[in-house]
């Protein structure tokens, strides 16, 4: 039999569905456009809040960012599965731009983080418990370099590929391989032997 080629697009109707959404939105749908807001909302916001610390912030930068690629989406070439990575650049650009403006040192607020009620499901000693070691843990994020933290970031918080996150980052994908296996294995080292 020859080679058979299926177009990604049309064998996957999840991935076809995004593709004809973003190509709605290129011609200017807004509705289109609002179906990829709502699909994508909760990835931004937590990219940024987690780069920048306070709700208000994040909630300002991921704002801008669907701003911005309301703005740019007419320039997207559409390549696959990168819509998302698309968006997550350009959050990533405003995260950095913030923080290059100078007015702004880069922190980790967790007091928001825990801000949160807790349900009937869960008692306080449990929620203790799991402040405790999501203090740790994002302590021994915060102690890696910059793109080792990026790196974890996307892979593990966000769970985008090593694709998506090459994209991101501006890296192949043997390169992300390596930066997160540093990261792994620093954060390993950094972690108490209870936790890994």
């Amino acid at each position: 039999m020859g080679d058979r080629r299926i177009d990604d697009a049309y064998a996957d109707p999840d991935l076809a569905e995004l593709r004809t959404l973003v190509l709605r939105a290129k011609t200017g749908d807004s509705e289109a456009f609002g179906v990829l807001y709502d699909r994508y909302l909760d990835l931004v916001y937590r990219y940024i809040y987690f780069r920048v610390g306070t709700h208000a912030l994040a909630e300002d930068l991921t704002s801008e960012t669907f701003l911005r690629a309301l703005r740019r989406i007419t320039d997207f070439t559409w390549q696959g599965k990168d819509f998302a990575a698309w968006l997550v650049t350009i959050a990533r650009n405003l995260v950095t731009d913030h923080y290059k403006s100078g007015r702004y040192r880069l922190e980790i607020c967790t007091a928001e983080v825990f801000d949160v009620p807790l349900d009937d499901q869960h008692i306080p000693e449990n929620a203790v418990v799991d402040r405790i070691v999501y203090t740790k843990v994002l302590q021994a994020v915060q102690a890696l370099g910059s793109e080792q933290q990026e790196c974890v970031m996307l892979r593990f918080i966000h769970g985008l590929s090593l694709a998506e996150t090459a994209l991101i980052m501006g890296k192949n994908s043997g390169a992300i391989k390596a930066l997160q296996y540093r990261a792994v294995r620093a954060l390993s080292r950094a972690l108490p032997v209870d936790l890994r």
